[in-house]
Formats: C-alpha cells, structure tokens, sequence
C-alpha cells in the first residue's frame, strides 16, 4: 500500500472569553470533501515537515506560522493509502487565515472539539489535544 507523508497544523487561541481554541478547516475537494481536519498538506521532496507544514499554511491560506512541538505522528491506513501525519502545534506570526483550498473553518473549545465530523486520521488526534489544553 503507498504511503503518503503529510503535515497538519494544530493552532491554539484564546477567545474573548478566556477559553483556549483550536482552528479546524473543512475540506472543500477531492474524496473526503466536506470532512474536518487540520490544515496542511503533503511533504515534498527535500523538505523537512516543519518547512513543508509552513509552505503549506501560506499556500492554504495566506498565513505565516511558527511551527512548535510535535503532537503526535499519526498512522491511518485508509482504503487505497497509508497515511503518516506529523501533526504540530503552530503559531500565527501575520495573515489572516484566508481561505483559498476550504470549504469552513472554525475555531473550536475544548468542549466543541467533537461537533464537527473530523476525517477519521484527524479524530485520532482529538483526544491528545484536550489532554494538552
């Protein structure tokens, strides 16, 4: 089964109320369109998975990020791939979280990180994210 290397972002805000927030996107192409999942992309060759999650956010939408520690580095076998996602925590540094791939997006707390229908790689991550907000 072919492999594919990708990298998500997990980005952490406060909202007006005090509450730490994560920023989930809703894909808007190809398979798993309309599912929920963390922005990023595929590594491509030559680049580390910081360098690639970095291009990836300002190709996705148009932000420059700070890429931290490293969650978690999921497994998922899916029908037709294998999918490995090094999934990391990232700062915004500017932009504005343009939308040019997504169909949504949202900024969820803690207690609404299961009202959207992840993708099943992604839901993986969920619990591990609550555990670290």
């Amino acid at each position: 089964m072919k492999t594919i290397r990708v990298v998500a972002a997990i980005t952490k805000a406060v909202n007006e109320k005090g509450e730490t927030i994560i920023f989930a996107t809703q894909r808007g192409y190809g398979d798993f369109k309309g599912g929920w999942e963390f922005p990023g992309g595929k590594i491509e060759e030559g680049e580390t998975p910081q360098e690639a999650l970095k291009r990836e956010i300002m190709e996705e939408l148009e932000t420059e990020i700070v890429v931290g520690e490293l969650i978690d580095t999921i497994e998922y076998d899916y029908p037709t791939f294998h999918l490995s996602m090094d999934c990391f925590w990232v700062e915004i540094v500017s932009g504005d979280l343009v939308l040019t791939e997504h169909a949504a997006a949202k900024w969820l707390t803690k207690e609404e990180l299961y009202s959207v229908e992840w993708l099943p790689a992604d839901i993986t991550l969920i619990e591990k994210i609550k555990a670290a907000i």
